[in-house]
């Protein structure tokens, strides 16, 4: 499918219900603009929207994935800081956490993929995303105390989901810069590879290959699982259950004997021969 109308440094096509998000500011290291969060968050909002789209992946191209926030040209434009920074009382979000959030909104897998730079934004871009797959000398980094600033764009709430409250705090305290095989064993990558587009395509097909209602209620109960009380999460377990069951096609189920009085749900289990 040709590519999506998206803001410029930006691209965005879809095929096979893939979506292939691209940072497109390689001489830039795709540092990120005041334009660009504009349309990560717009890009984010129409693909949640479009049932045809079954999994995203998010790259950069060039030379890295993301160096972070163009903060020199940010700052030219004291007006669209202080207009991105006001929250939307509907989304409780600004701007800045929305280009990074939006992603763990939508209801399919999203998959980043990490090369070369990853810092500031740029990490907490790839930290919006379901899945990290980086290669092992990608460069990765909390680098906002290096700036006199603290990671604001979501960040906060996804380094310490992912490796904990002492990690993150290391990681952001001292802004040192790890790398993709470091980040692998913190748990801030979920798999290196040298070849990480393969990886994150192996992935992708993997997931797509499963109902899309699935998918999406599974995402929403691990993503409100973390730091919920456990009878919470367990009535949302219940209720998304019983949810897909209504709506299960249960003669495609194997080993169904739905149409023949039995639902496949109450079918029994098969039994282990004894050896």
């Amino acid at each position: 499918m040709p590519s999506r109308t998206v803001p410029e440094h930006l691209a965005c096509t879809v095929e096979d219900g893939v979506a292939a998000v691209r940072l497109a500011r390689p001489d830039k290291l795709n540092a990120l603009t005041l334009p660009m969060l504009d349309g990560l968050v717009a890009t984010a909002h129409r693909l949640r929207r479009d049932p045809s789209v079954r999994a995203v992946v998010l790259s950069g191209e060039g030379e890295a994935f993301c160096a972070g926030l163009d903060l020199g040209g940010a700052l030219r434009d004291p007006v669209g800081i202080a207009g991105r920074l006001l929250p939307r009382p509907w989304r409780g979000t600004n701007t800045f956490q929305e280009a990074c959030w939006a992603w763990r909104r939508l209801p399919v897998p999203v998959v980043a993929v990490v090369h070369g730079h990853c810092l500031g934004a740029g990490l907490q871009l790839a930290l919006g995303a379901d899945l990290r797959v980086s290669t092992p000398d990608a460069r990765w980094s909390v680098r906002e105390a290096r700036w006199g600033l603290v990671p604001d764009m979501s960040g906060v709430r996804s380094l310490t989901q992912l490796v904990g409250l002492d990690v993150a705090k290391e990681l952001t305290l001292t802004a040192r810069s790890v790398t993709g095989a470091e980040a692998g064993d913190l748990g801030l990558v979920t798999r290196v590879a040298e070849d990480p587009h393969a990886a994150a395509a192996e992935l992708v097909g993997q997931m797509v290959a499963h109902d899309r209602r699935a998918l999406a209620r599974a995402k929403r109960l691990l993503d409100g699982a973390v730091g919920t009380r456990a009878r919470a999460v367990f009535a949302r377990e219940r209720r998304a259950q019983l949810g897909l069951l209504a709506r299960m096609d249960r003669s495609a189920v194997p080993g169904s004997t739905a149409g023949r009085g039995t639902p496949a749900a109450a079918a029994p289990a098969p039994q282990a021969t004894p050896r």
